[in-house]
């Protein structure tokens, strides 16, 4: 009983080990402790919770989730410390009060870093953004491979990767292409002069969209009789792909085999043209004028 008594003695005494002793604050040993016995506790709370809510989820939305983890440890860490602290009968005031223009200016140089996370979390949370995901911003068409809790990172059809600040997709209007599914409508326009057969015209461009590959059959290719342009018939061949990233290279192909149709066939691809009429003012005009300001004393003197 008394060794028992000696070592809760003992055990007492080191806890109550002062490792700082100031005016404002004391830390001992024992506070420490709590504050690492509140760090595991909190730990492993999160990761309960983690567990829980990403049980029924895919592996590849699990993986969304970390981020958003890894946010709240820190923040909940920050906040046991500070517990712990005031607990332990450590005056905060007096620090606060010192950190208050260091606070203040942090805040101002964070505040588009929080705007970045908070958007991160609320994209993840509401899935409005997923990896795969081909999108338009600031007249760039990109390919999402990368969520991130403050960037979202994006490869672009020249191979090029454009780190994207989450607060874009919530100030910002983004197109997201393939936000619904993955199939796409696009269209290639062209135009032909004008009393060409515009039923051929029709039957070329449907034909070289049937024979094209990565079109889909169904729902089906059709043109559009667009307009009557200033020097052409404006037309349009429109179609369903599932690789709207990879389409300025299916497009070209397709170019390449209306310009060979139409040669077969005779029908021309006008370039811009303007009628120009040249009026020539006559020559007994000329002379009324000059023989009307003579009349009126504006001749030379």
């Amino acid at each position: 009983m008394e060794q028992l008594e000696n070592i809760f003695s003992w055990l007492k005494h080191l806890l109550s080990y002062k490792i700082y002793d100031g005016e404002s604050a004391i830390i001992s040993v024992g506070t420490l402790l709590l504050i690492i016995i509140g760090l595991l506790i909190t730990s492993l709370i999160l990761k309960i919770v983690h567990k829980l809510v990403t049980a029924k989820l895919p592996e590849a939305d699990k993986n969304k989730f970390v981020s958003i983890f890894s946010f709240l440890k820190y923040l909940l860490y920050i906040f046991v410390v500070v517990t712990v602290l005031h607990t332990s009968g450590i005056n905060l005031t007096v620090l606060l009060t010192a950190s208050a223009a260091l606070f203040v200016g942090l805040g101002f140089a964070l505040q588009y870093l929080f705007q970045d996370i908070i958007s991160g979390i609320l994209i993840i949370l509401d899935q409005s953004l997923h990896v795969g995901d081909v999108i338009e911003v600031e007249d760039k068409v990109a390919k999402v491979f990368e969520i991130r809790l403050r960037t979202t990172r994006a490869l672009t059809r020249d191979d090029k990767v454009v780190v994207i600040p989450n607060h874009i997709f919530l100030t910002n209007s983004i197109y997201n292409y393939t936000q619904n599914h993955p199939s796409t409508r696009e269209s290639v326009k062209v135009g032909v002069a004008y009393g060409s057969n515009v039923g051929l015209v029709t039957r070329i461009l449907e034909d070289v969209a049937n024979n094209q590959k990565g079109i889909l059959k169904n729902p089906k290719p059709f043109v559009q009789f667009d307009d009557f342009g200033d020097s052409a018939l404006m037309f349009s061949l429109n179609f369903f792909i599932n690789d709207s990233f990879g389409d300025p290279k299916l497009k070209s192909q397709m170019r390449y085999a209306i310009d060979a149709k139409f040669r077969e066939n005779s029908v021309v691809i006008p370039f811009p043209q303007r009628d120009v009429h040249v009026y020539q003012q006559s020559p007994f005009q000329h002379t009324a004028v000059e023989n009307s300001t003579e009349e009126w004393g504006l001749g030379e003197d």
